[in-house]
């Protein structure tokens, strides 16, 4: 007999859910379990809409953006910071690695940042995926905001929110995706 599986066996960003049993026995993370029983009851039809607003957005974001600053990418490929980076690469994304502890050094072939003010203007980041706490998201925002003039997108990964933070982001014409990653929700539409 074969021992059960769950998504953190084989993707480190959800090695934070837990799994759990669904009526079929097959093993779906607590989230996506609700979201199922919600929409077989006929509860939730308006985050049923909300999801696909948010998948046609993320569609969107995935063709077009090629530049992408990710905030918090560690030089350890055990990390999921740095496997994400891989994957974005191996579809012809830019990835412009930023992290205090590294700055000077390099990640993957590209000159790693200190912070997101010293990335030249001219290199055209158009998203920035971030793998740091929630309570750093505030000043990451607004760093972004300042000095990154081609930001469309802010992407918080798995596990990482700030709603005031997205709500300044918005005010200024700037998507943000929250708890979301992009390894996962990429593939879908590239």
């Amino acid at each position: 007999m074969t021992p059960e599986r769950s998504c953190s066996d084989h993707c480190p960003s959800f090695r934070h859910l837990r799994p759990a049993k669904f009526w079929t026995g097959r093993l779906f993370c607590v989230s996506l379990r609700q979201f199922v029983l919600d929409a077989f009851l006929g509860r939730g039809s308006s985050l049923l809409q909300l999801d696909m607003a948010d998948d046609e957005l993320i569609a969107r974001i995935a063709r077009e953006t090629k530049v992408i600053a990710m905030v918090g990418l560690s030089p350890n490929e055990a990390r999921a910071s740095w496997g994400v980076a891989r994957y974005l690469q191996s579809q012809g994304k830019r990835v412009i690695p930023v992290n205090p502890g590294h700055a000077g050094k390099t990640i993957l072939d590209e000159r790693v940042y200190a912070d997101l003010a010293s990335i030249p203007a001219d290199a055209g980041v158009q998203m920035i995926d971030v793998f740091r706490r929630s309570e750093a998201v505030g000043a990451i925002v607004d760093e972004a905001l300042e000095h990154l003039p081609d930001l469309g997108t802010i992407w918080l990964q798995l596990g990482i929110r700030d709603d005031k933070a997205a709500a300044r982001a918005r005010a200024r014409g700037v998507e943000v995706i929250q708890d979301r990653c992009t390894k996962i929700e990429f593939p879908r539409h590239i």
